[in-house]
């Protein structure tokens, strides 16, 4: 049953996100501001950003997430713990991690396994597995989504942004991985609220986007 428009908060799913690579501070500064007035779980930015991110939103709502081995995945093992660790200690407490997709690819998923379980463990902090879906086939979807529920992950994330965004098919297959025990965050291309609402309906928990107020504008418009 769909759930009614006007029945979702979208504030709250709302990941406010700056991951282009020329971001300058006041950017950074922008985004956090904007995160805390609407009340915004999140804001998520490149790792250089994170202790800015942290000392603007110290005392306020809205947790400091990064993205790790972005956007490829294709880094070291060591190179990601120790872009995860050095992350945390500069504030962040949810981290987006990219997945290896040759490993993946080339049916080396214990290497996955051993890699996100790692990060999981060491760092104590919310663990977003980025799987890139829209380059994946519904089966590579299916065992990736299941390596990392395995491997203790708190959210499944449909993708980077880069190579594609997240559609309400992905959500609904990450769902019926999930059932209900972890998150599920859609990434990737969402521009318009009916959008929004729509991957909410199919299963997400959380949206990673850069167009949050927007997306608030569009839902205020909606409802006159």
């Amino acid at each position: 049953m769909a759930i009614e428009r006007t029945d979702i908060d979208l504030a709250t799913y709302i990941e406010h996100t700056l991951l282009k690579p020329s971001a300058i501070p006041d950017e950074v500064k922008q985004i956090c501001q904007e995160a805390w007035q609407y009340n915004f779980p999140s804001v998520c930015v490149y790792p250089t950003a994170v202790r800015q991110a942290k000392e603007l939103l110290h005392d306020k709502k809205p947790n400091v997430c990064t993205v790790i081995g972005f956007p490829t995945g294709a880094v070291t093992s060591a190179v990601k713990l120790y872009e995860a660790q050095e992350a945390v200690e500069n504030g962040a407490t949810e981290l987006d991690v990219v997945i290896n997709l040759g490993w993946l690819k080339s049916g080396e998923t214990d290497k996955i396994y051993r890699e996100i379980a790692q990060i999981c463990s060491e760092t104590g902090q919310t663990i977003k597995a980025i799987l890139e879906t829209t380059v994946l086939t519904e089966g590579e979807k299916r065992l990736a989504g299941e390596i990392c529920l395995d491997a203790g992950v708190a959210y499944l994330k449909t993708s980077t942004g880069w190579f594609g965004g997240a559609t309400v098919e992905d959500v609904k297959i990450l769902r019926e991985i999930t059932k209900g025990q972890i998150g599920i965050k859609a990434s990737g291309g969402i521009r318009t609220y009916d959008s929004a609402i729509a991957l909410i309906q199919a299963g997400a928990t959380r949206l990673g986007t850069s167009r949050g107020v927007d997306l608030l504008r569009q839902q205020n418009e909606s409802m006159k």
